[in-house]
């Protein structure tokens, strides 16, 4: 039976107390679906499309020249193992790789792949599952040891790479959203014959694509981020050259991120230290947002990340263990970026009732949501949202403090961040006006849930 919706009350704040008891999940999502949003700062971008959109993408690209291949079976053509840092492990399935990998391949090890527009049904929806967390025994090791390693030629394509961009951009300004800050990468991709792009021309493609009529009409505004792999033997001439690219393309890269496995000790945060020091010496202007604290274990991770020059920090699930540090953090300036989802399914925590969000948020620690690998978690910014709700009781201040910590610590241009706060204040004032004359009509009737809301809270009416 659908709950009554409550009519006017004396504030927003009373509504939502009031709603928020009475309210089915599902109105409870379309109210959150169609409520302004800030931004969403924590995001990478290759994790970020839905299965569905990489496969309609990848087959597309055959305009290009680009033929993608999968692998659906093994026969033991070879000897087998994984290579942290480049190649692919064989006892894999759904490896894709592009025609000029597939031709230099012994015919045996051809026979295991097929083209991906010659996928089986069955294949398919292996396919499609094998980019998504949506197993009850699939967790960390699932994500970051399959996941990439499958996409791999795919996003090496540096269309794909711009219509994810421009897809996503879409879609979160669909749940009310006006700014993204996603992390995207400029090296590693190639043509279709094999050869590499620059990373200046991976960046015109990227702009090419940002000014196409689709992305412009939503009223968007994005600024853009660069991954440093923490571990990887190669990272401070990674960092070097990534530093050097966001300073001298900061009409789009605002920052330099370090990301892959914390519990990974090559990736220590301090390891870093004298290479920041060096680049601050030749570069302004250029940000750090830093993940530390996405361990199980305590750790003074996230205070060497403030001491790297970090302005906000990824995930900091484990800053609950260092008191010294909470208190260093109450009220500003640095931010922890919050990404429920991402934890749970990660197992960083069991259940949310582990989870240190409420405790830092009722502290006084600034903290938003955030949405880390949306399109691997089948997810989306509303169901961070709903879950907070859901879960830890949040008030309608609280709801809004949180949109608006999204756009007061981005890294956006003061100008810009400027603008885009009064925006959100124009559109919550008015949606909050909506709230009191017409408490009835603020329930989207657009409203898209993905796998993890209907998995996790059996809210399923609402999938495309």
């Amino acid at each position: 039976m659908q709950a009554e919706i409550p009519t006017k009350m004396a504030s927003p704040a009373e509504w939502f107390d009031s709603f928020k008891v009475s309210a089915t999940d599902e109105e409870l999502y379309r109210f959150l679906y169609a409520m302004p949003k800030g931004g969403d700062l924590h995001n990478h971008m290759s994790g970020s499309a839905r299965s569905e959109w990489f496969l309609n993408w990848a087959l597309a690209e055959e305009k290009r020249g680009y033929i993608y291949y999968t692998k659906v079976k093994i026969n033991n053509c070879r000897d087998y193992g994984t290579n942290e840092f480049g190649g692919e492990p064989y006892l894999m399935m759904f490896i894709n790789i592009q025609e000029s990998e597939y031709q230099k391949l012994s015919p045996c090890e051809q026979s295991e792949y097929v083209p991906l527009a010659e996928m089986s049904a069955k294949q398919k929806q292996g396919w499609l599952n094998s980019l998504r967390l949506d197993k009850s025994y699939e967790g960390r090791d699932e994500f970051f040891q399959t996941h990439w390693q499958r996409l791999n030629y795919i996003y090496a394509n540096p269309y794909i790479s711009a219509e994810n961009l421009a897809a996503n951009i879409k879609a979160f300004a669909a749940e009310g959203m006006s700014y993204i800050e996603p992390q995207i990468g400029v090296r590693g991709y190639v043509r279709p014959d094999g050869s590499g792009y620059s990373p200046e021309e991976v960046a015109d493609v990227y702009r090419e694509r940002l000014l196409q009529k689709d992305v412009v009409d939503t009223g968007m505004t994005f600024r853009l981020q660069l991954s440093v792999l923490r571990f990887s033997p190669f990272a401070e001439d990674s960092l070097r050259f990534l530093y050097q690219f966001a300073y001298e393309n900061s009409d789009l890269w605002v920052a330099v991120n370090f990301v892959g496995r914390e519990d990974n000790d090559k990736g220590y945060p301090l390891r870093f230290l004298d290479t920041l020091r060096e680049l601050r010496k030749q570069y302004h202007g250029v940000h750090l947002s830093i993940h530390a604290g996405e361990v199980d274990e305590p750790n003074k991770h996230i205070k060497d990340s403030l001491l790297l020059g970090a302005e906000r920090i990824g995930h900091g699930i484990n800053l609950i263990t260092d008191a010294n540090t909470m208190l260093l953090m109450r009220d500003g300036p640095y931010m922890v970026e919050i990404n429920l989802i991402s934890n749970l399914l990660l197992e960083y925590v069991d259940d949310y009732s582990q989870h240190p969000f409420p405790e830092y948020l009722r502290m006084g620690i600034p903290v938003a949501l955030s949405t880390d690998d949306r399109g691997m978690w089948d997810s989306n910014m509303t169901d961070e949202f709903f879950i907070a709700v859901k879960e830890f009781n949040l008030s309608w201040d609280e709801v809004t403090y949180l949109s608006r910590n999204s756009l007061k610590y981005s890294f956006a241009p003061d100008t810009v961040k400027s603008d885009l706060l009064k925006n959100f204040e124009k559109r919550i004032r008015d949606f909050e006006e909506k709230i009191q004359s017409s408490p009835g009509k603020i329930l989207s009737d657009d409203a898209i849930s993905y796998g993890f809301i209907c998995r996790q809270y059996e809210l399923c009416s609402l999938q495309p």
